[in-house]
């Protein structure tokens, strides 16, 4: 079976877009989890992201459980700490925080976490995680004690990606943050892209239509989007209209 990089990886060089919605099991009962999984089935998204920054009820585990009873669709933990692992998933992104000058979350909670992930059979995504200054301070940026990178301040956050790359790490995430005030400016995101060969996940403050598709336009390869679908359901269907677009226009050009 093809891995989850590798696909992203074929995806990136034909220009192919993914989708990916974020599923906080902090806000998600199981009659709220089966709809967004039949959601998602519905309209063909890429992946399901599973975790939060601070998770008070012991659910990931749950939650990872009933996307796996209902769909193939591919599950990657988002974890907001070294605890939040599970062998049922996919894959997960291991975060390093290249944007802050903690150590512990550029290193220290991987130290910790590594023996459990090398017994896990999870597929390692080792991400270079990158939290932008985008209005509103997220408790990412509170829990790490770490300073976003400022939105108007693309040239650090391609110098930091290139950096992230030149380290070996896989994948770049430009991050708002959930409940983001605004989405990671496209100049920023273009920026980045045009900085690193890894592909690019831009999530945070993607709540219409329009943002979703000026972040894909401006070089993102995969796009977050979670609570934004939580205030509004119907937003994972046009967002997902919009990455079917992009990719039908791309296959015809190929």
């Amino acid at each position: 079976m093809k891995s989850i990089y590798t696909s992203l990886q074929e995806r990136k060089s034909k220009g192919q877009k993914s989708f990916a919605v974020l599923l906080d099991p902090d806000k998600l009962d199981e009659a709220g989890c089966k709809k967004m999984v039949n959601l998602g089935m519905e309209n063909n998204i890429s992946y399901f992201f599973v975790g939060g920054s601070l998770l008070t009820d012991d659910r990931l585990a749950t939650t990872i459980r009933i996307i796996k009873e209902h769909t193939d669709i591919p599950i990657v933990i988002f974890p907001g700490s070294n605890n939040q692992i599970c062998k049922e998933a996919d894959a997960i992104l291991l975060l390093s925080l290249i944007s802050g000058r903690n150590a512990d979350a550029l290193i220290g909670q991987h130290v910790i976490a590594a023996p459990i992930l090398k017994q896990s059979g999870l597929e390692i995504l080792s991400t270079g995680y990158m939290l932008v200054d985008c209005g509103r301070q997220t408790t990412v940026s509170y829990i790490s004690n770490t300073t976003p990178i400022p939105y108007d301040k693309p040239a650090i956050a391609a110098c930091t990606a290139m950096a992230g790359e030149m380290l070996g790490l896989k994948l770049i995430y430009l991050d708002g943050g959930s409940g983001a005030q605004v989405p990671v400016a496209a100049d920023m995101i273009r920026m980045v892209r045009k900085s690193v060969e890894v592909p690019v996940i831009v999530g945070g403050g993607i709540n219409t239509r329009e943002k979703a598709y000026n972040a894909l336009m401006a070089g993102a390869d995969v796009i977050v989007v979670g609570n934004g679908i939580e205030k509004n359901p119907s937003l994972l269907s046009e967002i997902a209209s919009i990455v079917q677009e992009i990719n039908t226009v791309k296959n015809y050009e190929l």
